[in-house]
């Protein structure tokens, strides 16, 4: 598998920002190929495009259709509540890996 690029965006970039270390962490246990960036929800239109998926913070969800609208074409999704909540850096990696893979 070729380097994927998986975005995380929420309203300051900042609650993301652990939940993508325990994502980086993971990633590098299995081999995953990946980058992952976390980005405040104002940075889409910029940062977007690089992204191969790219994952809302719950806080957000009510954005969803404005991402999709942007990038009709690209997998977007919201981050489930639970796993956000325990920064389950594992299960939010399977879960954008198992969007691209669609």
């Amino acid at each position: 598998m070729e380097k994927k690029f998986i975005y995380l965006f929420c309203s300051a970039g900042m609650s993301t920002s652990l939940l993508v270390t325990k994502m980086r962490e993971q990633a590098n246990k299995y081999n995953v190929p990946v980058v992952i960036e976390a980005f405040p929800e104002t940075l889409l239109a910029e940062k977007g495009e690089q992204a191969d998926v790219i994952l809302l913070g719950p806080q957000i969800s009510y954005m969803l259709p404005e991402f999709k609208a942007s990038f009709p074409i690209k997998p977007i999704e919201v981050i489930d509540s639970i796993l956000y909540g325990k920064v389950d850096g594992l299960g939010v990696l399977q879960f954008a890996i198992g969007l691209i893979k669609k």
